[in-house]
């Protein structure tokens, strides 16, 4: 999802379908405000959340970033729109559901946390492999775990379909059957395609976190609630 910047005498020509001469008055005027402060430049960037009004009482555009939580259950698809599913989309409850995107998808048979906004700039942040947010799982496999897999995880496994090698993973055994695995990345069914290097099939896949920010406890699949600031804040640190 690309972020809508621009410059500000763009904006203005399309929303008040005029040529950017009759812009540049407008803002020679003085007429124009952006983020409350009169607007002189023609080239002033802008972006979709700018708040931008004409003579101090026409609201040109109002937009709010959205960030929410969700806890997504299982059979139901991280997409906007599917024909055979319901989708996470569906399970909002809200006017301004049809302007989100998600962010990092979990597959049909995963649950956990799952993140969706309007923001395309914070949602690039977050899922670009440069930025090396980790990502943490809880595994429920059907076979007993050995230490061996700590080793294999941490090296990084290569894949010769996409002629990949994965990057190194943090495994912690937590009983006989549950692991915590820690990704920076998510190629297609990695988890479940590197425990099966080991021929030991995932029974359930949960998404605990990502960065510092953790799935909600209080929430019950399905349900969904706005990040807070300080959750905005910390989910890098």
């Amino acid at each position: 999802m690309q972020s809508k910047r621009g410059r500000l005498d763009r904006f203005l020509s399309s929303h008040l379908n005029m040529k950017r001469k009759d812009v540049r008055l407008f803002l020679a005027q003085k007429r124009v405000s952006v983020d409350g402060v009169i607007a002189l430049n023609i080239d002033l960037s802008v972006d979709e959340f700018s708040h931008i009004v004409l003579d101090n009482d026409r609201v040109l555009q109002a937009n709010k970033p959205v960030y929410i939580m969700m806890h997504k259950p299982i059979g139901v698809v991280s997409a906007t729109k599917d024909d055979k599913h319901r989708t996470v989309i569906d399970l909002l409850d809200r006017p301004d559901k049809a302007t989100l995107h998600i962010v990092g998808r979990l597959d049909l048979n995963t649950s956990g946390l799952l993140l969706l906004t309007n923001d395309g700039r914070w949602s690039r942040q977050l899922t670009s492999p440069e930025n090396k947010v980790t990502k943490s799982y809880k595994v429920t496999l059907k076979n007993s775990l050995r230490e061996e897999y700590i080793k294999a995880f941490a090296q990084g496994m290569y894949f010769s379909y996409e002629d990949i090698t994965t990057e190194p993973a943090v495994l912690e055994i937590v009983s006989e059957y549950v692991a915590h695995v820690d990704l920076t990345e998510g190629r297609y069914h990695q988890i479940k395609r590197m425990f099966g290097r080991f021929r030991n099939p995932v029974l359930q896949l949960h998404r605990m976190s990502i960065g510092n920010l953790s799935l909600d406890s209080a929430l019950l699949p399905g349900e969904n609630r706005n990040l807070t600031p300080h959750e905005l804040e910390c989910i890098y640190r």
